[in-house]
């Protein structure tokens, strides 16, 4: 277990009825650190928070909080909280009683219950809603509701399981961002399960990225965008142009036909590869001054940039950029050595 690391999974393994939902994992969560498990459904990462919350017990491995084994320790004697995706807050209770329930049922004193609640809704941004039933507020009040009733009790960790699903885009990018804001005043550790890979670009100070089990990578939203260790993580954050290429000698890979100098070695000699190429890194140019040359299917609009589907040699590319190209007419591509990233083929695919 590193450096001021609060949680530390060892070895965890977790079957239902015979099926192996977590495989192995091995986890550390630091201190005041925002960690988001990322993954399509049925990758294990819900199945991973409720290991940490206590709510599910390992068939094998180990759970350490500070240093300590807790397997054993039930859910409500874990110094955590967890924000569910269904709210579960108190229909029959206003928002007051509704976030000072956990601090009734610990005997706080009224005037701190009083103190700590205020606080709380002063962080979440509901001040004088005190004496709002929970039924008449919004899909995102009352999730901040449930945020507050949460932190209310001090956690040293504070667990997500999808919090903003059920909310519209423009009410989770704001949320996102208060989330984020919360957690860095309270310096207390987040850990956020989504399966949403802007949310967790956008929050996270690390993101891990889970597939049938397995973690794929952890690393900083940088490392995970920029650097993926394989052709699912890149196809997962973001979009990608995934080939097959072989790799011919260091620096040296063919895909689409030709051969490409590329900054990546130590791959076998004519070893098969992924070629991992994000859209925004390819260059629209001539076709007569392209590496590659191909005929403009279809262009959408984003905003900032036009999307472009061009087909060449029987592959579809896609191509971001903020100049837009007639569809039917033919362009060139151009893919600088340090835009190309290759990655060993996944097991299942060798």
């Amino acid at each position: 277990m590193g450096e001021n690391c609060i949680v530390s999974l060892k070895d965890i393994v977790v079957d239902f009825d015979g099926e192996v939902v977590l495989d192995g994992i091995n986890l550390d969560i630091h201190d005041k650190e925002f960690v988001t498990l990322l993954g399509p459904s049925g990758c294990g990462k819900t199945t991973t928070l409720r290991i940490i919350g206590g709510f599910v017990e390992p068939a094998s491995g180990d759970v350490f909080f500070d240093g300590k084994r807790i397997n054993e320790m039930p859910p409500y004697k874990r110094p955590l909280n967890t924000v569910f995706q269904r709210y579960a807050l108190f229909p029959h209770l206003n928002v007051f009683e509704n976030i000072a329930f956990g601090l009734r049922l610990q005997k706080v004193p009224e005037k701190e219950v009083a103190q700590r609640v205020a606080e709380m809704l002063e962080l979440v941004n509901l001040k004088g809603f005190d004496k709002r039933g929970v039924n008449q507020l919004s899909g995102g009040q009352q999730q901040r509701v449930a945020i507050a009733r949460a932190l209310v009790n001090h956690p040293r960790l504070l667990l997500l399981d999808e919090p903003l699903g059920a909310l519209d885009l423009k009410l989770r990018k704001g949320m996102q961002i208060e989330l984020k804001r919360i957690q860095q005043s309270l310096d207390i550790t987040f850990v956020y399960v989504t399966h949403d890979q802007e949310e967790a670009l956008t929050m996270s100070d690390t993101v891990v990225v889970m597939k049938d089990g397995h973690i794929q990578q952890i690393g900083t939203p940088q490392d995970i965008y920029n650097e993926p260790k394989n052709a699912f993580v890149a196809d997962f954050i973001g979009e990608s142009n995934i080939l097959d290429g072989v790799m011919h000698k260091d620096f040296v890979v063919e895909f689409a036909g030709r051969k490409f100098d590329c900054v990546d070695k130590g791959f076998e000699k004519m070893e098969n590869v992924d070629v991992v190429i994000r859209p925004e890194d390819i260059k629209v140019v001539p076709a007569i001054a392209g590496q590659l040359s191909g005929r403009v299917e279809s262009v959408i609009f984003k905003g900032v940039h036009y999307e472009m589907v061009v087909e060449s040699a029987g592959f579809s590319w896609i191509i971001h950029s903020t100049q837009s190209q007639e569809p039917g007419s033919s362009i060139g591509m151009n893919i600088d050595p340090f835009d190309i990233h290759i990655m060993h083929k996944m097991e299942e695919e060798r």
